[in-house]
């Protein structure tokens, strides 16, 4: 017996996999919100302008700012300027000195030879007599001995060091504290045995099934069984579909 579908009188929404046409994406042909499937013609459309902003005097930078007609693409036109320039201040008339400025009578001792002459200076301010060191604060360096400045050649100079702390008498191991090298180490080695632990028995306190709680005898998976059926629950064709707030704000 074939199960007979009645036919519906009008669309189901159970019947559509998808939202629908509801739903088609905006195109992106033409003018905004058009719909290419149309076959309408569509009227000429006008549209007005916004009202511009009325022109204030301080929009413009003025006539101060237009370029120079004498500037052109490749810089000045070349033609040639002429500038004047400022008075020169007057130059001051040079005070030379007169005849009566200048006396010969001393010039004596600058021409004629004149006998020596000693004059006692003053007392220089910056030497001290107390900042000049004496004869008792120089060290002569001493010739016995190893020497730093002198050419001479210094005798030999021997020194005793002060007693070590490591590597005493007492510190010295002596031979028993070597260990002889294992002879399993580098040979063959003999074989060992070792002795396990006592295995204790599991303290899991759960309560397990015995050997009785088993039925061997209903299992059949190493023979042939008869064929079973079972009874399918019936599927409709208007499977519907399950629709979120996100598709329906698209």
């Amino acid at each position: 017996m074939v199960y007979n579908y009645t036919r519906p009188r009008g669309p189901i929404a159970a019947m559509y996999s998808s939202p629908g046409p509801c739903y088609a994406l905006p195109s992106l042909v033409g003018f905004p919100n058009h719909d290419p499937r149309s076959n309408h013609l569509r009227g000429a459309q006008w549209s007005f302008g916004i009202r511009h902003e009325k022109f204030n005097s301080e929009c413009s930078p003025g006539p101060c700012y237009y370029p120079d007609s004498k500037i052109l693409r490749d810089g000045k036109d070349g033609t040639p300027h002429y500038s004047l320039y400022s008075r020169q201040k007057e130059a001051m008339i040079f005070s030379n000195p007169g005849p009566g400025a200048y006396t010969p009578e001393n010039s004596d001792h600058f021409v004629f030879s004149k006998a020596p002459a000693y004059s006692l200076s003053s007392r220089n301010k910056e030497f001290k007599v107390d900042d000049v060191p004496g004869p008792n604060r120089y060290n002569i360096d001493p010739m016995l001995g190893k020497t730093v400045r002198s050419q001479k050649q210094s005798a030999p100079a021997y020194s005793l060091s002060s007693r070590t702390k490591l590597f005493g008498a007492a510190e010295t191991p002596g031979a028993g504290a070597y260990n002889i090298t294992d002879l399993n180490l580098y040979r063959e080695a003999a074989p060992k045995y070792s002795v396990t632990g006592r295995n204790q028995l599991p303290t899991d306190t759960t309560r397990k099934p015995g050997p009785g709680a088993y039925y061997p005898e209903r299992v059949h998976m190493n023979s042939q069984s008869a064929p079973q059926y079972s009874f399918g629950i019936r599927h409709s064709q208007y499977k519907g579909e399950f629709i979120t707030d996100a598709d329906l704000d698209q």
